[in-house]
């Protein structure tokens, strides 16, 4: 069971997986350095666990305790107990959801088994925002996404704001990182995938058309704001679009994804 310590000095070396958190540029090296990634509120921290993270340990507001009995109840982790005004000092910012969690890292799988059992799959090109790349993880698990690849410039989805939109689903959907970015639809494909790039392009096919007739399905996904590179729109099968009407050219990324995996799904019926 976990130990509570109550912890009453914001500068004690004991919260350090805590400090600072809305400091991207500091978190990015010490969670890289320490091999962590923090979960924040009481469905997340404990799906966090259910799905076989290991607590480093948790910082929570005593009221919060109740809450997750039985998940302290399961772990050997500390659980530093605070005031929340000092939680706020420490983290740099109202931990109104009162409970956070430090946890262990795990090595990621490799694309190769990303897609191996896989009939369809994300793949992320530069998605830069950590609430975009939560969301798309969000709508994935929603629905029925099996996997997701992610370019090497793409954000951390285990970063707390990401985790955070996902509301946990990016420990739910398996995903790797692509080490070759020049040729990975090309290295997609050839594992069996037709590649389907989203794009408003003059070329493009509506997205029902585009993946209807195909068994396993790779939605290439661009960055925000300039979407697909040239590459990834040359390497690609096909081109697809969601077609709009009130002469709106194109959604939010977070928002073009769910469309197109909601589309993807209702193939399979």
């Amino acid at each position: 069971m976990a130990v509570l310590v109550d912890v009453d000095d914001a500068a004690d070396p004991r919260l350090s997986d805590y400090r600072e958190l809305r400091d991207v540029s500091l978190r990015k090296h010490l969670e890289a350095a320490e091999g962590l990634f923090i979960a924040e509120g009481e469905k997340v921290v404990r799906r966090a666990v259910e799905a076989g993270f290991s607590p480093r340990s948790f910082l929570m507001a005593r009221r919060w305790l109740q809450g997750l009995e039985d998940v302290l109840a399961s772990s050997e982790a500390p659980c530093y107990v605070v005031d929340e005004q000092l939680a706020e000092q420490v983290t740099g910012f109202h931990v109104h959801r009162g409970a956070l969690s430090s946890l262990h890292r795990r090595p990621l799988p490799d694309v190769a088994s990303v897609l191996r059992d896989a009939r369809t799959v994300v793949v992320l090109e530069d998605v830069v925002d950590h609430t975009n790349v939560g969301a798309i993880f969000r709508s994935a698990a929603a629905l029925g996404v099996d996997g997701l690849l992610l370019s090497p410039r793409c954000a951390d989805p285990l970063y707390r704001r990401s985790v955070k939109v996902a509301m946990g689903a990016v420990f739910s959907v398996p995903y790797a990182r692509l080490d070759n970015w020049y040729d990975a639809a090309l290295h997609v494909a050839s594992a069996g995938f037709t590649t389907v790039a989203l794009t408003p392009a003059d070329d493009a096919v509506d997205i029902e058309t585009a993946v209807a007739p195909h068994e396993r399905v790779a939605l290439l996904v661009g960055t925000e704001g300039h979407g697909l590179s040239e590459r990834w729109l040359e390497s690609a099968d096909v081109r697809a679009v969601i077609p709009m009407v009130s002469g709106v050219d194109s959604l939010n990324v977070a928002a073009a994804t769910a469309v197109a995996c909601y589309v993807a799904r209702a193939r399979a019926r």
